[in-house]
């Protein structure tokens, strides 16, 4: 507990919580403990966090609502931080202003009581605003990339924004995967009938329903070209593949489920996965969840 004392001097007013438990805030529900978590409550107060971790070379990594993430076992022995209590959010004509710690549920309920469409393929994905902008969250209609207009974001503790062209966005990837934190972005939606949105937002969510339920990372691999991982996987006959507590899902083969494993468990199935598909196809699984720490 060596870094609470030292946090709780330098920024009294801080919100810290000592032994934090990844299993308890990542949605595969395993992984260790991080000695303590931070959460800044403002763009400024962030800053001073990152700068000061980083000039005295603490581990640091950064948590959004916890899903497509694998936490690693044992203990971090470092700093969690999580932008959760920045959570600003409004709205200036058809562009929204959301902080980093803004739910995807708040963004959309925010968007369609003001009118503003374009976002319903985001409807029950799990994820924070942040978080969604770092893994350029989203299905095959949208991704984060197509609305993002600028982003705020924070690196060793200097404060810029980026514009979406300096992104460096991919297929579920983006600059921010390289330590960069995000602070909050601007969205670029439409005007749209509130009913319309509803019933789009309907839709997607339906399209959900027939994922697999319990604890999991969501997909874990990028879809190759042409054809989904999901099938590819299946095609391989892993589906119902299990490595200790973690198994791949009979209902959707791009999915590991924990059924009471632990993170090595879910990496090991990971890397069989890989593997055997690799063998099978000659194709290489890149994949679309982010190890942490």
């Amino acid at each position: 507990m060596q870094l609470y004392p030292r946090l709780h001097a330098q920024f009294p007013a801080l919100f810290l919580q000592p032994s934090f438990d990844f299993a308890r805030h990542t949605t595969i529900g395993c992984g260790g403990m991080a000695e303590v978590a931070a959460f800044p409550s403002s763009v400024e107060e962030s800053a001073a966090v990152i700068s000061y971790l980083a000039r005295e070379h603490i581990p640091t990594c950064y948590l959004g609502a916890g899903a497509n993430v694998l936490p690693a076992d044992g203990t971090f022995s470092g700093v969690v931080v999580l932008f959760r209590r920045l959570d600003a959010l409004y709205a200036e004509g058809t562009d929204l202003f959301a902080g980093a710690g803004v739910t995807g549920g708040r963004l959309l309920a925010f968007a369609c009581r003001n009118g503003i469409g374009g976002f319903s393929p985001f409807s029950g994905i799990p994820m924070s605003v942040g978080g969604g902008v770092t893994m350029n969250a989203g299905i095959k209609d949208l991704h984060f990339s197509d609305v993002v207009q600028r982003v705020l974001c924070c690196d060793r503790g200097k404060i810029f924004v980026l514009d979406r062209q300096d992104c460096a966005f991919g297929e579920k990837a983006s600059i921010f995967q390289r330590g960069i934190a995000v602070l909050g972005v601007q969205l670029r939606g439409r005007y749209a009938k509130q009913a319309d949105i509803d019933r789009e937002s309907c839709h997607y969510r339906s399209l959900r329903v027939n994922f697999p339920k319990g604890r999991s990372m969501g997909c874990v691999f990028v879809n190759p070209e042409g054809i989904p991982a999901g099938k590819l996987i299946e095609a391989c006959g892993l589906k119902g593949k299990r490595i200790g507590g973690a198994v791949v899902s009979l209902q959707h083969a791009n999915f590991i489920c924990n059924e009471g494993g632990s993170a090595r468990d879910v990496a090991l199935l990971i890397d069989y996965i890989k593997q055997t598909v690799k063998r099978q196809t000659g194709i290489a699984l890149r994949e679309e969840i982010r190890r942490i720490p």
